[in-house]
């Protein structure tokens, strides 16, 4: 199975309205388009934790049940593409013409209602990219400054993926896009969001961040996606931050400082298509790692799967609607509000039911089963210890897989 991106089918309006027209012009001309356009914008920090959401596709969830639950307030919504039967005109997964569209403007009327709001995000893996189908830079820049004005749009991603990103001309166009509509919507928060290696990334990636330099432009962020590319847990995803900080170091000439400020983490929450399995804990590692080095940017894909399958595991299969790793809705999003700078509300994770445990320091936890998920901090006994799990996991019996196993032995009972 490919990334999830691929299944289902922001930052300033247009210059003229932001620069010269007052609030009630541009929140008349958002309603015409049909979307309301926030009044103001919301700090960088916030795009820049944006979690994936496709709205039409994927079982979407209500975001604003997502933002009473965890205080989120912006959402990055997937994706743009060329239409499916050819052209260089904006739609929604291929199908739905951003032009005609009404219901991902109701989704975002509805979140700026609550005080948020949207960037939205063009590619993704799979289908046909504006890139590849517009003649070049100019026409794809005049295809999203569509989606931007229809919105009154803030902030915009350009998800460079295979198979775009083998495209040399295609990625030209889409960089030359990116360039025009930053330097035409004063403000516009701009990332960029390719594939991830342990090297940071590949043979592509790297072809992408020389474009970029040969054209004289620096988003707000390149960020990675350290997942689907042999990768395991946190460790392994740092390392490739620290190996892509060094790319941008050498390419841009910048120093480490200002290389972490221009970089950003796309993660996958829970199982990821290749069988990678990322947990709260991993999560709550790499933000600790983002954090501490002042990196640019910290989200994920998806929304859409920041939910408890049933059975919790997904019987060992990768979904697009939920994480396949024991956990409360919307876990995974309140790291991105982290990031952002706030708190999210505490909630209590799933557990594992009791079973009753002999005295001592094991008292009243839980026997150790074989058939049961458990996540990052549970604890069991098991063979007269007690035991703490490290991160997500299931059949993996403690006391049998050493130091660099899941379980950390906490003494006798």
């Amino acid at each position: 199975m490919n990334r999830l991106k691929a299944l289902g089918s922001g930052v300033a309006a247009a210059a003229l309205a932001f620069a010269g027209l007052g609030t009630a012009a541009v929140l008349s001309a958002g309603q015409a388009n049909g979307a309301t356009v926030s009044a103001s914008a919301l700090s960088s920090q916030w795009y820049a934790a944006a979690p994936y959401l496709m709205p039409l596709d994927n079982n979407p969830p209500s975001a604003s049940a997502i933002m009473d639950a965890t205080g989120l307030k912006a959402f990055q919504l997937a994706f743009i593409l060329a239409p499916n039967g050819g052209g260089c005109t904006p739609t929604w997964g291929g199908t739905s013409a951003v032009s005609s569209d009404t219901a991902v403007a109701d989704v975002i009327s509805a979140i700026r209602a609550k005080g948020g709001d949207v960037s939205v995000s063009i590619g993704g893996y799979g289908g046909t990219k504006l890139g590849q189908a517009c003649s070049d830079a100019a026409s794809t820049a005049a295809a999203y400054q569509q989606v931007i004005t229809k919105y009154g749009l803030k902030a915009m991603d350009f998800d460079l993926e295979e198979p775009e990103y083998e495209n040399t001309a295609a990625v030209a166009h889409e960089i030359g896009a990116a360039k025009i509509l930053q330097q035409n919507n004063p403000g516009l928060f701009v990332s960029v969001t390719t594939a991830g290696t342990a090297a940071g990334t590949g043979w592509f990636g790297q072809q992408m961040l020389n474009e970029a330099k040969s054209q004289g432009f620096t988003p707000n962020n390149f960020s990675i996606m350290p997942f689907d590319g042999g990768f395991n847990g946190a460790a392994s995803q740092t390392s490739a931050l620290t190996a892509f900080n060094g790319l941008l170091q050498s390419t841009f000439g910048w120093d480490a400082a200002t290389a972490y400020a221009h970089e950003g983490f796309s993660g996958m929450n829970g199982r990821s298509d290749t069988g990678e399995y990322f947990s709260q804990a991993d999560f709550q590692t790499v933000l600790d790692y983002a954090t501490s080095h002042g990196m640019g940017r910290f989200t994920f894909w998806s929304l859409n799967r920041d939910r408890q399958c049933s059975p919790p595991d997904n019987n060992g299969a990768t979904s697009g609607t939920c994480s396949s790793v024991a956990q409360a809705d919307w876990d995974f999003a309140k790291y991105s509000v982290k990031f952002a700078g706030a708190t999210p509300p505490v909630t209590t994770p799933p557990t594992t039911p009791p079973t009753t445990s002999p005295g001592g320091s094991c008292a009243g936890v839980t026997d150790w089963s074989a058939s049961a998920v458990y996540v990052g901090g549970n604890e069991v006994q098991h063979n007269g210890h007690k035991w703490k799990a490290k991160w997500w996991t299931t059949n993996e019996e403690p006391g049998t897989t050493g130091e660099w196993g899941v379980w950390q032995d906490e003494g006798a009972c």
